[in-house]
């Protein structure tokens, strides 16, 4: 019995002994987690940042700069309105085309003078009186003719005007459209016309080109409906829980504050150590601007208050202590459950030995 009770006395001092040494190895693994310093450009990882190191000239609160020139990009959505489309002559009539049509000396009861669409299966339908007739893959001029014949069946000099209202395929140039991944925009049955890496006013010149050869002198105003390639992210660090990262869309006016407010501010496991990490173009280097919390916030200091740029990484570092609280329960958790069985398995040993093994367990049943 004394034995078994030294056992147990044994086992209870594993879990002390790892939790110990987990504490130990999680706090050295704890200091080699450092965040770069300063402005310029260096290699990962440096010592602790030293606030306010920042060029003088870094844009941030009442210090900004205006981007440059916008680039069209994948997945941008543009806006292009068709300002004057004209098809190329001779054009031959489509169905859901619209046509002009205005004639003179019709019946009083029926009036033919509006604009009247083609229908689908190509017909034109003048009204009750007249009934309809096929247009589609026609010119103007052919359908002129043909309404004149047509109503001379029913009227005694009629005097027809027709021309070209709307076309169909207008509609396939003015809405949104979306850049592809190849970098082009689709105008329906006009093609696709590539304005990957262009400004506005570029891409505006690209479609107008393209659009000439169907159309007579076309115009379009092209703009950006949803800026989708210019973002930067806000990554937070999840204190060994996963971390999480969002996305927002660049407007050229965002500083940390912004971008923080955008995720509704530091959760429970982010310390205020905050930090932008902004891309460079030499391999193996980076740009980090440390950010002043306090400073930004409680002391509404402009210092540190860099304005974002597109690509930045806003990063906020974990909370040290909770990260260290969820490193060692996972740690510990594991063993915790194999010493509960054997602790468990100990203790069943201890009762079932001595007298309940010798059948002298239950006093009331030897009497």
């Amino acid at each position: 019995m004394r034995q078994t009770t030294q056992s147990i006395s044994g086992f209870a001092l594993i879990p002390g002994f790892l939790l110990l040494l987990g504490l130990i190895l999680f706090c050295g693994s704890l200091g080699c987690q450092t965040m770069p310093h300063g402005e310029v450009v260096q290699d990962m990882p440096m010592g602790d940042p030293s606030f306010g190191s920042a060029s003088d000239t870094t844009p941030r609160e009442l210090a900004k700069v205006i981007l440059p020139t916008y680039r069209i990009e994948p997945p941008d959505v543009l806006m292009i309105e068709a300002i004057h489309v004209v098809p190329r002559a001779p054009y031959h009539l489509r169905t859901l085309d619209t046509l002009t049509i205005d004639v003179q000396g019709t019946l009083p009861e029926s009036p033919i003078s509006g604009l009247y669409m083609i229908e689908p299966g190509g017909r034109v339908n003048l009204g009750f009186s007249y009934g309809s007739l096929e247009v589609a893959g026609m010119t103007v001029e052919e359908v002129n003719t043909l309404i004149e014949e047509h109503l001379e069946k029913y009227l005694a000099a009629p005097v027809v005007s027709v021309t070209l209202g709307d076309m169909a395929a207008k509609q396939q140039i003015t809405g949104e459209h979306l850049v592809a991944p190849d970098g082009t925009v689709t105008l329906g049955s006009y093609g696709s016309v590539s304005v990957v890496g262009m400004t506005l006013a570029e891409a505006k010149v690209a479609v107008e080109n393209h659009l000439s050869e169907h159309l007579d002198d076309p115009e379009v105003s092209v703009d950006v409906y949803a800026y989708n390639s210019k973002v930067y992210y806000v990554i937070t660090q999840g204190a060994g829980m996963g971390d999480a990262v969002y996305r927002f869309p660049v407007t050229g006016n965002e500083t940390v504050l912004d971008a923080i407010s955008n995720i509704n501010g530091l959760d429970q496991v982010s310390s205020k150590r905050i930090w932008i990490a902004r891309p460079t173009r030499q391999p193996g280097k980076v740009q980090v601007l440390p950010v002043s919390w306090e400073g930004i916030t409680a002391q509404a200091a402009v210092g540190t208050n860099y304005q974002v740029l597109p690509g930045d990484r806003v990063f906020i570092a974990e909370d040290k202590l909770i990260a260290l609280d969820t490193g060692l329960g996972k740690l510990i958790a594991p063993i915790e459950r194999v010493m509960g069985f054997s602790l468990l398995g100990a203790e069943t040993a201890t009762r079932l030995s001595g007298s309940v093994l010798r059948g002298g367990g239950n006093p009331r049943g030897n009497r």
